[in-house]
């Protein structure tokens, strides 16, 4: 089949949704992570390259028409598989969907598992942004996380990703992490803005129920509160020295460099998640592929997968927001972003006004200094980002 790509202009009578692939290999589970990943051979992830590829067929099928507006390749580590296995994958998104020429396509790297040969083989794929798993520039922290990779190696890994061509891109970084001082993380902020990427990621560190730091959290030396609080409030400081925008709560861009990928999860716009585990949000609806791998390549190996793809066994927990989950949705979402939520948009969306539905939490928020409406946005403000999750727990539904 011939590769589908269409103008702007020649789709903008169709919807418009968002592409997740699921990579769910890695070298090392890391102690803090809660991600579906796993070990595998060489043979388990050809048999699951060729499984998505099935998926991505299925599922172009059922979204005929769809515009995507961006793809990301998210795991685990996507580099791990080699560039004829990733060449396979993004021949088959093409030749499936209807893919916007101007689509954000990442795909998300760790130094190691890179080289120059193979990032220009993404390049030559139409991969057009890159996010790299750094986590801390400091060899003592990255081996206290179980990274597989030094210092070094992520400064070799973005120099080589520049000389195959890539104008865009991430780097992930990690706070709060087990035996970090303020001083380390300032100089890991420093050096990776220093480096020039086009996006950083700065997230403190969850200790998530069921990961090898969870059972080890009594023993762990984490920083306190109060350094943990100084660390988050003088990201946006040192970052803005550098030429950098937060416009999320953890996240920070030079112009026009957003992840338009993520905005798009923030705001709404739909998406399918193909893979294992993936998640998708398609029609008021969400649901999700099984994590239980043997089902995943049983079904997507058989050649009489008659469902439709929404409909395929191996979806799980599926669920149809109500009004009420919608509009908490909203509003949660949306006060992750600097700019808030519209006053406009929501009565325009549910057919009701912000303050009829939230008044008494807007009222309380605002008399705390947490949030600030002015010009028909609500957002929060510079105190209540460092509160946030305390904000939001009030807009959650009964």
């Amino acid at each position: 089949m011939a590769e589908i790509i269409r103008t702007s202009a020649e789709q903008s009578d169709v919807g418009a949704a968002e592409l997740y692939l699921h990579i769910p290999f890695c070298m090392h589970k890391c102690g803090y992570c809660d991600f579906l990943s796993f070990r595998a051979d060489a043979d388990a992830r050809e048999r699951y390259v060729r499984a998505l590829i099935r998926e991505i067929g299925d599922a172009g099928r059922a979204l005929c028409g769809t515009r995507i507006v961006t793809v990301f390749v998210g795991g685990g580590t996507p580099t791990i598989l080699d560039a004829g296995q990733m060449e396979r994958i993004f021949r088959a998104v093409r030749r499936s969907f209807l893919l916007d020429v101007d689509a954000e396509i990442t795909v998300e790297a760790n130094p190691g598992t890179v080289d120059e040969e193979k990032l220009s083989a993404l390049r030559s794929c139409g991969v057009n942004r890159l996010s790299i798993g750094c986590q801390s520039l400091d060899d003592h922290l990255l081996k206290k996380l179980g990274r597989i990779h030094s210092r070094e190696e992520i400064f070799s890994c973005f120099r080589a990703a520049r000389r195959a061509g890539f104008e865009n891109i991430s780097v992930d970084l990690m706070s709060a992490i087990p035996d970090q001082t303020y001083r380390d993380w300032v100089r890991t902020l420093r050096g990776a803005a220093e480096l020039g990427p086009e996006h950083i990621s700065a997230y403190s560190l969850i200790l998530e129920e069921g990961t090898p730091f969870w059972r080890r959290k009594d023993s762990l030396r984490l920083p306190d509160e109060d350094t943990e609080r100084r660390m988050y409030e003088d990201t946006r400081t040192i970052l803005s020295e550098y030429g950098y925008e937060r416009y999320e709560i953890s996240n920070y861009a030079k112009k026009g460099r957003r992840c338009r990928h993520n905005v798009g999860y923030w705001t709404g716009v739909p998406y399918a998640g193909i893979g294992l585990g993936a998640s998708s949000f398609i029609g008021g609806e969400r649901f999700r592929n099984t994590d239980d791998m043997a089902s995943y390549l049983g079904y997507f190996g058989r050649a009489d997968r008659g469902c439709l793809w929404q409909d395929t066994p191996v979806k799980r927990e599926r669920e149809r927001l109500s009004k009420q989950d919608a509009m908490a949705e909203f509003v949660i979402l949306g006060l992750r972003m600097t700019e808030g939520i519209s006053e406009a948009e929501f009565s325009r969306r549910f057919g009701r006004g912000i303050g009829e539905v939230y008044g008494t939490m807007l009222e309380k928020h605002c008399l705390e200094g947490l949030l600030e409406r002015q010009n028909g946005r609500i957002r929060l403000t510079e105190r209540g980002f460092s509160l946030a999750n305390y904000v939001m727990c009030d807009f959650l539904p009964d």
